[in-house]
C-alpha cells in the first residue's frame, strides 16, 4: 500500500473505534470508572456527553478512509481533539481533578492514533485544495 492508500486502515480503525467506544459510553456510561476503579462523575450524564463526541467523530473518520482526497482535512479535527483532550486530562490530573489512572483512556482514545493522523494531515491536508467542483 502506498502514498494516501496505507491510511485508509487507519481511518476505518478510527471509525469503528469511535463508534463502539462511543456506544459503549454512552449506554454503560459506569463501565469505564468500574474498569480502572474511579468513582464515576455525578450526574453521569455529563460522561454520557464524552461518549456522544466521540461517537460524533466515527462519520468523519470513516469519510476520510473512503475518500481521503476528498475528505482529508477533517483530519484536522480530529487532530485538535486528540492534542485537547490530552493536554486538558494533564491539567486535570495535575491538580487533582482526574486520577492519573484515567489516562490509560486518553492513550487509547488519542495518543495512538497521534501517529497516522499527524502523518496523514501533514502529507495529505496541508495544502488541501479540492473545492465541491473538482472533488471526485
Amino acid at each position: 500500500m502506498a502514498g494516501i492508500e496505507r491510511f485508509r486502515p487507519w481511518f476505518y480503525a478510527a471509525a469503528a473505534y469511535n463508534l463502539v467506544w462511543g456506544i459503549w459510553v454512552m449506554a454503560f456510561p459506569d463501565a469505564v470508572f468500574d474498569l480502572i476503579g474511579v468513582t464515576p462523575p455525578q450526574p453521569i450524564a455529563i460522561w454520557q456527553c464524552v461518549g456522544m463526541m466521540v461517537f460524533a467523530y466515527a462519520p468523519a473518520y470513516w469519510l476520510i478512509a473512503r475518500n481521503p482526497v476528498r475528505y482529508g482535512p477533517l483530519v484536522w479535527i480530529g487532530i485538535l481533539g486528540k492534542t485537547l483532550g490530552p493536554l486538558g486530562f494533564l491539567i486535570s490530573a495535575a491538580q487533582g481533578r482526574l486520577p492519573w489512572v484515567f489516562g490509560w483512556t486518553i492513550v487509547f482514545n488519542d495518543l495512538i492514533w497521534h501517529p497516522a493522523f499527524w502523518a496523514f494531515g501533514l502529507k495529505y491536508a496541508r495544502s488541501h485544495q479540492t473545492s465541491i467542483e473538482n472533488a471526485p
